[in-house]
């Protein structure tokens, strides 16, 4: 969970095949919870400067009655628009979404998908367009590829990431963004898994609870900073081959 739910290789993708291919039983609620709750705690831990300086800036905005004045405010308002589109599919289609969990195939394609969007967003890379320079148009955009990464297999960064750099950003600004833009569905998704914790009877000791969380946690902030870090030098179609390989070795063997 920690890697997958930041590397542009999709998370829900590797929970549905991994136990399809190794013959698992599904982890209970409260395990999932702890991850997401890993993950969550990761991106915060990664991000706070930056969630910092927006709240600051928005709140300083509204108090002089310029919402939009400050390039860290609109960043905040950016980070609300993007999420909308999933929010609104997700929550008008939550049946159909939940449906495809029981499908490996659909994260096996799914994961083929997500390699295509790397690649076709990698041949797109022409850009040199900053955060400052983000407009609400591209906020749009990119907000709307997150509804294919309600899909299993189908990655949330690598979609995002690849939207960006269809509409100008640099690598390293369409990473940084999409992590920021995805932070409030990490969010809603990380405390929903919370709060079935309490409503779900665990089934493991409490070590193997602590264990699963401070796995999430640490690792998924180091491939935060592994990620932003690859992007400055490197291109994302190793992600595009592991995706490729991983769905069509899924979709031979089945």
């Amino acid at each position: 969970q920690g890697a997958t739910e930041f590397l542009p290789i999709s998370s829900d993708g590797h929970l549905v095949l991994i136990p399809a291919v190794f013959g698992l039983a599904q982890p209970d609620l409260v395990l999932i919870g702890l991850v997401h709750a890993g993950t969550l705690l990761a991106i915060i831990s990664y991000f706070w400067r930056d969630l910092i300086a927006i709240a600051r800036a928005v709140l300083s905005g509204l108090a002089r009655r310029d919402p939009f004045g400050a390039a860290d405010a609109r960043l905040g308002y950016f980070m609300v628009l993007g999420s909308i589109p999933a929010a609104i599919v997700g929550l008008l289609a939550m049946d159909f979404f939940e449906e495809q969990f029981g499908s490996p195939t659909v994260a096996a394609v799914g994961l083929l998908v997500t390699a295509a969007f790397l690649i076709v967003g990698e041949r797109l890379n022409r850009g040199t367009k900053t955060l400052d320079r983000l407009t609400w148009l591209d906020t749009l955009i990119i907000g709307s590829f997150q509804v294919l990464a309600l899909l299993p297999g189908v990655s949330r960064s690598g979609t995002t990431i690849a939207a960006g750099l269809g509409r100008g950003l640099d690598r390293p600004t369409a990473a940084r963004f999409s992590f920021l833009v995805g932070l409030p569905a990490i969010a809603g998704a990380g405390l929903l898994a919370i709060l079935d914790i309490f409503s779900a009877q665990g089934s493991l000791p409490l070590g193997h609870y602590a264990a699963a969380f401070v796995a999430a946690a640490v690792v998924g902030y180091l491939c935060i900073a592994f990620l932003l870090n690859w992007v400055k030098r490197h291109t994302l179609y190793p992600f595009a081959v592991y995706c490729a390989v991983v769905g069509l070795l899924y979709l031979l063997l089945a």
